[in-house]
C-alpha cells in the first residue's frame, strides 16, 4: 500500500504544498493514522512531458506508459525539471525505490532555483537516503533560503517521514520562485549514517521509478491573485487537527534525527526552533 508523505511551509507571499507517495515494501504491518485528506485528491496528474523535461544523465532515464525510470551506476545518475518555475503550488509524484543495497545513494524530488540563483539558492527537499538490505529507508527533509551550498548554509534537515515548521521571518523561509526537480545520485560522503556505508557499484544499477505526477500552482509570471491548492479540505492555509495528529504520531514514532534538538547547531540561526 502506498503511504503518503506531505511537507507543507506557508507563508503571506509564498505558500508551498510538496507532496509525495512513497511506494516500497515493509516489515512493519503498522502505519501512521490517516491524515484524512490529501490534496492529491484535487489535483489531477499530468504526464512527465507535460510538466518536466530531462536536466542531465539522459542516457540513465526511460520512459514507459507514463512511468519514468532513472538510474546510477559507475557513470552517471540522471535528474529532470520542471517545464516552468513557480511560486507557489503543490507538486507530487509516487515513487517506488530500489529494495536492494542502495547505501550512498539518495533519490529526490525536491524544489530549488540553484540555476538562477548559483552560490545563494533556495531549495526545499525531499530526500530518500539509501540504506543496506538489513535497515529501513531514511527520509530526509531540508528547507534552506539563500544558501550557498557550503558551510554558510543554514539547513533544516529532519530524518523522518513528515515535518513542517512556521515561518518566523524572512530569514527563515524561501520567497523566490522555484522549479521542481528528480534525481538519482552518489552521495557516499554522507548519505549512509554519516558516510559509514557507501555506494557499491557492484550492484548497480541503482534504481529510481517516478509516477502519476502532480503538478500545480501559480508560476512565477502568473497574477498576484492566484492562489495554490489548500492543504485542507476547507480552503485552509494551515493543516487540519487530524493532519496535524498524523504528522506527530509519525514523528513520535520514526524521528531520527532534528535540527532543532541537535546540539552542535548554531540555534541563533534558526530562531523557528
Amino acid at each position: 500500500m502506498p503511504s503518503l508523505f506531505c511537507l507543507t511551509s506557508m507563508a503571506p507571499i509564498f505558500s508551498l504544498f510538496l507532496a509525495l507517495f512513497f511506494i516500497v515494501s515493509s516489515s512493519n504491518a503498522q502505519g501512521p493514522p490517516s491524515p484524512g485528506f490529501s490534496p492529491s485528491s484535487r489535483v489531477s496528474t499530468v504526464t512527465f512531458d507535460q510538466g518536466f523535461r530531462n536536466l542531465w544523465g539522459p542516457q540513465h532515464q526511460k520512459l514507459d506508459q507514463g512511468s519514468l525510470t532513472i538510474w546510477l551506476d559507475k557513470t552517471s545518475g540522471s535528474g529532470f525539471k520542471s517545464l516552468h518555475s513557480y511560486q507557489s503550488g503543490y507538486f507530487g509524484a509516487a515513487m517506488k525505490l530500489d529494495p536492494g543495497y542502495t547505501a550512498g545513494v539518495i533519490t529526490s524530488f525536491y524544489l530549488s532555483n540553484n540555476e538562477e540563483h548559483p552560490g545563494n539558492h533556495d531549495e526545499i527537499d525531499i530526500e530518500f537516503l539509501g540504506t543496506t538490505p538489513d535497515k529501513p529507508y531514511t527520509l530526509q527533509t531540508n528547507v534552506f533560503i539563500k544558501g550557498s551550498g557550503d558551510r554558510n548554509r543554514i539547513g533544516r534537515e529532519m530524518r523522518v517521514h513528515l515535518w513542517r515548521y512556521s515561518k518566523k521571518s524572512d530569514a527563515t523561509f524561501p520567497t523566490r520562485p522555484m522549479w521542481v526537480y528528480g534525481s538519482i545520485w552518489d552521495a557516499s560522503s554522507w548519505a549512509t549514517e554519516n558516510g559509514r556505508y557507501k555506494a557499491d557499484y557492484n550492484f548497480q544499477p541503482f534504481v529510481g521509478w517516478y509516477t502519476d505526477f502532480r503538478v500545480s500552482g501559480c508560476t512565477a509570471n502568473d497574477p498576484i491573485f492566484c492562489r495554490p491548492p489548500s492543504a485542507s479540505l476547507y480552503g485552509s492555509e494551515s493543516l487540519s487537527r487530524q493532519q496535524v495528529s498524523t504528522m506527530l504520531w509519525v514523528q513520535r514514532n520514526y524521528l531520527v534525527y532534528d535540527y532543532c534538538h541537535d546540539p552542535h547547531r548554531d540555534h541563533t540561526q534558526i530562531p523557528e526552533c
